[in-house]
């Protein structure tokens, strides 16, 4: 089959049927076994979800009237894609996508006329595309206005960095090897990275490699993490012999490297409402040769999963908009909408005073998302102290080796998406009396 077909109906998975990317793209490559077709069509999917918004404006203004046919809309916006972004030929992109509809006759000559037109007006397609909100920022209406709303200074850099390639962040094993020879092990492989002030463990590749390409991957030496969750273990500050416990812990790199960091707990918990994710954690946990006691349940009703024994430490790692990785889930623009965010914030507060139950008297709760939301982080945190007399916030350090991380807010810090090379996060600690 033609892999721009392929591409397409990937894509029509996402935009239509509300599939994530990453099980698409999963999905799609069981059958695929050239590695040269799967890099082209990830290429091609994650480059038209990261642009969609510019792309379909831009399509719309070279139509009378609209495609009815998803198929052809979504293989001749993969085609403008190629055109407008990708390092193929013109001929090509223009020949190859046209013969992805060869089972559609009469589409082919539509695409084709197209996507020459696109050539012929370029310049002035895309002048138009800067003039128009959604377009520009290739966000949706709502996203654009919510992001300037929170952050009005900071929104031009939010979009542009939400349309471009994450860098790629390693957390070394501090358990198993340090930071310089780990480094130094990088550059053996002709590899190369830079260290994170504020993160002990972080690394930032200068290039992306695939993980068995990474020296000890399989030994267990490092783990692929962005450095703004590596934080989550550093800020947690586990004790030997405390009683841990990981709320929604899927995959499993916050659980991982609590343990990195303190062997000697008396138990860490992890708890997941997915099974399949929560082997995901297990997975993790076997190739860095931890342990730990694995739950499927629902944070929010624990009493289907908890023991009744209390907590030293919790990491609530809390279900969010994950509006802070949408450089790294560019499907996130087109599957979250507008009234989700009420509802997922009803779910936290719900976790969160679920978990607080949980907290032994002097004992840590770390609130985490991967959010950029107000409404789900700062706000969060002050509806739920306005609400618990026995609950005080504790400030995070902000800084580490001179280098400073993440915006102090009235309640907890925020990374802005980018800032450090790191994802869009939240944190706020909070202790029980």
């Amino acid at each position: 089959m033609n892999i721009r077909l392929i591409a397409a109906r990937i894509l029509m998975k996402v935009i239509y049927d509300g599939q994530s990317l990453t099980t698409a793209l999963e999905n799609a490559f069981t059958s695929i076994e050239s590695a040269k077709d799967k890099a082209f069509i990830q290429a091609l999917c994650y480059g038209v979800c990261r642009n969609f918004h510019r792309l379909d404006f831009i399509l719309s203004e070279l139509l009378d009237k609209p495609l009815k046919d998803k198929e052809v809309k979504i293989l001749t916006l993969a085609g403008l894609y190629q055109l407008a972004f990708m390092r193929v030929k013109s001929y090509a992109a223009v020949s190859e996508t046209v013969m992805a509809a060869s089972k559609k006759p009469w589409a082919k000559a539509v695409i084709n006329a197209i996507l020459r037109n696109y050539l012929r007006e370029q310049a002035n397609l895309e002048l138009k595309a800067n003039n128009n909100d959604s377009a520009a920022t290739s966000h949706p209406d709502w996203l654009v206005g919510r992001i300037r709303q929170d952050w009005p200074e900071q929104a031009q850099d939010i979009f542009q960095q939400n349309n471009q390639q994450p860098p790629m962040a390693l957390r070394v094993n501090l358990a198993k090897t340090s930071l310089e020879n780990y480094i130094g092990q990088l550059v053996e492989h002709k590899q190369s990275g830079n260290t994170v002030g504020f993160c002990p463990s972080a690394i930032i590749l200068q290039r992306p490699v695939a993980v068995d390409l990474l020296p000890g991957f399989a030994e267990g030496l490092v783990s692929v993490q962005d450095t703004a969750a590596q934080m989550a273990a550093w800020l947690l500050d586990v004790q030997a012999g405390q009683r841990v416990l990981d709320i929604c812990a899927a995959p499993g790199g916050k659980t991982s490297h609590i343990l990195e960091m303190q062997p000697q707990l008396k138990e860490l918990v992890a708890v997941d409402i997915e099974e399949n994710r929560m082997a995901q954690v297990q997975d993790n946990l076997q190739r860095l040769g931890l342990q730990a006691t694995l739950k499927v349940g629902d944070a929010s009703q624990p009493d289907s999963w908890w023991d009744g024994q209390l907590f030293d430490r919790i990491l609530l790692d809390a279900p969010c908009s994950a509006t802070g990785v949408i450089r790294r889930h560019p499907d996130i623009k087109l599957l979250r909408r507008a009234d989700d965010i009420d509802a997922l914030a009803q779910l936290q507060q719900s976790i969160l005073r679920a978990a607080w139950i949980m907290l032994a008297p002097g004992g840590l709760l770390l609130y985490a998302t991967c959010s950029i939301f107000k409404q789900e982080n700062e706000l969060q945190i002050a509806a739920f102290l306005a609400d618990h007399n026995d609950a005080s916030e504790q400030a995070l350090p902000a800084t580490g080796d001179g280098s400073q991380w993440g915006l102090a807010r009235p309640h907890g810090r925020q990374v802005i998406t980018g800032t450090a090379a790191m994802d869009g996060f939240y944190y706020a600690l909070l202790r029980k009396h």
